[in-house]
């Protein structure tokens, strides 16, 4: 039997996994699979350690239409009793929102669920999903301990002027202010720097983190010092079906005149707009890139836009720019994404190697570049199965 730590990362339709050996260390993930397709028709799908997909025969049964607190126990069922047996000492999840108070991973309490539940306005499409996921594994394996590692945490480090929001002071004490998100990701590549940038790690660099979900982080001395999400996760760059940051005068026009509701407006805002609002086609990327339409060509445009002003004014919170990292599933696999925002960029200093950026390489930026221009790969699970490691074992 091997002790191993369980990461979860729970959607509203599908429930992301690793395990890790129960050690010190950075350890190399087990397993890494994902269930899909959760209340409608889930399919299992996993890797094990070298990244072989697993055969049929070693995946789970699901039920049609089975749900989270049917999916977690069969998924804990079928760890037991996976390749001679894994034994779970510990399951670490990814909390989107910690709010103010939560500026580390924390060991799960009821008095801590209770807490996180006063926060699901702040991150509706994530929490919820977040803390069922919790309360599964706790039903599932009474005793087992669990840890949440929050996405905020990791911005807490900026000083108030990057936190506050103009608005009344009493607003602004009842938690109204700028929180910032992906702070797991961001923590792991400030964790890689020292290795890719050697003397240039607690330098000035802005990490791009593109995807469905996308944001910014401006880093220095590898903490942060200012990022473009704000008080929810609707901040900031344009996103898949995320519209990012917005005149607050649009949200009233579409009281006032359009006759909407809140409830409509968050749907438009958190499920209807972004890459798929502007296309009218599509919310991923890659089939944007592959589409001749002059609407997908639009989308791809106004990204590359957004998040080349967005990092513009980052760069004024940390006073210049060492080098930009590029991450997450747009920032990790589009060339064309890269290209289009650096193209914006050649005033401060960014020039691009057309080659290695074709490849997709480490280092995509040009040998004349003064700003150093990385794709390094995220990993949000080692960051939870570290905590989780050293929370429980003290």
């Amino acid at each position: 039997m091997t002790d191993a730590v369980l990461v979860l990362n729970a959607g509203s339709s599908s429930l992301k996994f690793a395990v890790y050996p129960d050690g010190d260390g950075d350890p190399a993930a087990l397993l890494r699979g994902k269930i899909a397709g959760i209340g409608t028709a889930p399919v299992f799908s996993g890797r094990d350690g070298a990244g072989h997909s697993l055969p049929s025969d070693a995946c789970m049964s699901l039920p049609h239409a089975a749900d989270h607190e049917a999916l977690i126990p069969a998924l804990l069922d079928w760890l037991n009793s996976h390749q001679g047996g894994l034994t779970i000492r510990a399951a670490g999840h990814r909390v989107v929102h910690g709010g103010r108070t939560q500026t580390d991973p924390a060991i799960v309490t009821d008095a801590l669920l209770s807490e996180l539940d006063t926060l699901v306005p702040l991150a509706p499409l994530h929490q919820p999903h977040n803390l069922a996921a919790i309360r599964c594994v706790a039903a599932s394996a009474p005793g087992l301990p669990q840890v949440a590692c929050f996405d905020t945490s990791f911005h807490r480090t900026q000083d108030k002027f990057a936190q506050l929001f103009a608005l009344p002071r009493a607003l602004t004490e009842e938690g109204v202010i700028r929180y910032g998100f992906h702070g797991l990701s961001y923590d792991y590549i400030a964790s890689t720097l020292r290795a890719h940038l050697g003397d240039r790690a607690d330098g000035r660099v802005i990490v791009a983190h593109l995807g469905n979900g996308a944001s910014m982080c401006a880093i220095k001395n590898r903490r942060s010092v200012a990022t473009s999400m704000g008080f929810t996760a609707l901040d900031g760059l344009m996103m898949g079906q995320r519209c990012g940051a917005l005149d607050a005068g649009v949200v009233l026009y579409l009281m006032d005149e359009k006759g909407m509701s809140a409830a409509e407006i968050s749907h438009l805002l958190y499920n209807e707009s972004g890459l798929l609002g502007v296309s009218g086609i599509s919310n991923d990327m890659a089939t944007l890139q592959a589409s001749s339409a002059p609407e997908a060509r639009d989308a791809i445009g106004l990204f590359c836009y957004r998040a080349a002003a967005e990092l513009a004014a980052l760069a004024v919170a940390i006073g210049g720019l060492d080098a930009l990292i590029f991450t997450a599933g747009i920032g990790e696999n589009s060339a064309l994404v890269r290209s289009l925002i650096c193209d914006r960029l050649e005033w401060m200093g960014i020039s691009l190697d057309d080659g290695a950026n074709a490849k997709n390489a480490k280092c995509i930026s040009a040998a004349s570049s003064p700003v150093d221009v990385l794709v390094i790969p995220t990993d949000e699970e080692v960051v939870i199965a570290r905590a989780t490691h050293g929370l429980i074992h003290g």
